[in-house]
């Protein structure tokens, strides 16, 4: 967490954007990001200088050379305000926009835009981002990932960050382990696999310490999609933050055609797709039609899903509830898909509230294993009603919260004996064999299989009731009668 001192530097550098002219919050991480990685460039040069130094050799591949001096970090921070904004506007980004190392935050900086205004605003702003230690790891990715909460908080494209303790949930919930071979295909600004990587890194540290299994966690583990570039630009610096070198942040429409070639690939998607309108059918994959006829995009992730996962590969992803209860064919179609021919592990319901202020929309996590030939015995529910936070447009922190429960019920159903088999469907979590839900037409709404127990209340018979109306009328008529005679 970023607190304290380092907390009030990045929120000056912030202000000092909004008070420059900058407004957009997006457009301010986006320059912000762009400055971090030109000082990202200076320190791995500055380390590949020491370490040649050390064996006597040149540097290899150097990032800038010679004549090149100039555009780095540590030399030009120290030109005057108006120096520093032409070097950095004529040399520096257009450096950017050439580089050809091959990863992919180059690729991703060919189209960088130097958008700061002036002279004054960019001095200040260097001279911010240079006092802001970056030497370790998790304060570098802490410090990005402040960053980019203020972009849900002040209100703008919030709806590219999912809250960071569902992406926890989900992620322990699916333990990803060091062969895995990870996807979001909508990965905004990889919120997913910086979480991944993290949990990784905690819980098989050991495993990182074989250069085949580093080579593998640093270059061909992530795989993150969008079609925006900022988004694109946003994601892989994320993940360059949080200490991985080279992940696959591609550009790519994931639901048009063509998009979805990697078949069988990945071994764990994570993943919370847009599912706002509809597409143009003409151009949607019609690999992808054929699964489920639909315009829906949020049916056609997840029959991207069912695509992209290798057999034995599983998912957690989020859907709108009507992803579970919805009565076109094409709904029917995709859970009978999930429910007869792969094997659905859970469904976990969210509380309407946890994507306010951006949006009221009710949603759940479904959990799926990818077969091909079926599996689904039972599969577990789980009801969330408060996830640590106040469920209005504040979302202000709270002491309940039902999503480490959540967690503990679900590690448990792994255990022989489990309590969680013996739970009632009037509990807050509980399981339903298949063969419910085949009956209930393949429904996987939570509320058609709880149970809810409503207290018998034993009311009075009518005779009774109208024998004390008469006495209280009586006792009425009495009162008046005896005011008249006091009043004559």
């Amino acid at each position: 967490m970023v607190t304290g001192e380092l907390k009030n530097k990045i929120d000056r550098v912030w202000d000092a954007f909004w008070s420059g002219g900058i407004s957009n919050p997006l457009e301010v991480i986006e320059q912000i990001t762009y400055l971090l990685f030109i000082r990202r460039l200076d320190d791995i040069q500055t380390l590949a200088e020491k370490k040649a130094r050390t064996a006597g050799t040149a540097v290899e591949a150097p990032l800038f050379q010679p004549e090149e001096e100039h555009l780095r970090w540590n030399q030009f921070k120290n030109t005057s305000p108006e120096s520093m904004f032409t070097t950095l506007a004529d040399e520096v980004f257009p450096h950017l926009r050439q580089m050809g190392d091959g990863s992919t935050y180059s690729e991703h900086m060919k189209d960088a835009r130097f958008t700061i205004p002036t002279p004054a605003l960019l001095s200040k702003v260097v001279d911010m981002l240079d006092d802001i230690p970056m030497t370790g790891r998790d304060t570098n990715g802490d410090l990005y990932e402040y960053l980019l909460s203020k972009i849900a908080s002040a209100g703008v494209n919030g709806q590219f960050r999912t809250p960071r303790h569902i992406i926890e949930l989900m992620v322990k919930m699916t333990a990803p382990q060091p062969l895995d071979e990870i996807c979001d295909p909508a990965c905004g600004t990889a919120g997913f696999l910086v979480a991944a990587s993290e949990y990784v890194r905690e819980t098989h540290s050991d495993s990182l310490l074989d250069a085949t299994q580093r080579s593998h966690f640093h270059r061909s583990m992530f795989h993150g999609y969008d079609f925006d570039s900022t988004m694109l630009r946003i994601g892989s610096m994320n993940m360059l933050l949080h200490g991985i070198e080279s992940p696959d942040i591609r550009y790519r429409d994931s639901l048009s055609e063509g998009a979805s070639e990697d078949t069988d690939k990945y071994t764990l998607i994570l993943a919370n797709p847009p599912f706002a309108g509809s597409l143009d059918y003409e151009s949607t994959s019609k690999d992808l039609q054929r699964v489920v006829k639909t315009k829906k995009t949020e049916l056609l992730f997840l029959a991207l899903f069912l695509k992209l996962l290798k057999p034995g590969g599983r998912a957690a992803v989020i859907v709108p509830d009507g992803v579970l209860f919805g009565s076109s064919k094409a709904h029917r179609v995709l859970r009978q898909i999930l429910v007869e021919e792969q094997k659905l592990d859970a469904v976990v319901k969210l509380p309407s509230g946890v994507f306010r202020p951006y949006a009221g929309v009710s949603t759940a996590i479904l959990f799926f294993t990818k077969t091909n030939s079926g599996g689904t015995d039972e599969v577990w529910f789980y009801d969330v009603r408060t996830d640590g936070f106040s469920l209005d447009d504040k979302r202000s922190p709270v002491a309940a919260n039902d999503l480490p429960d959540v967690l503990d019920r679900w590690l448990s159903l792994s255990k022989p004996h489990s309590p969680e088999r013996d739970r009632a469907r009037t509990e807050q979590s509980f399981l339903v064999p298949k063969a419910d839900i085949v009956a209930q037409g393949y429904d996987l709404s939570l509320n058609r299989y709880k149970e809810i127990v409503q207290n018998e209340i034993k009311y009075r018979s009518p005779h009774e009731i109208l024998s004390d109306i008469e006495l209280l009328e009586n006792e009425i008529a009495k009162g008046v009668a005896e005011l008249k005679a006091m009043l004559s």
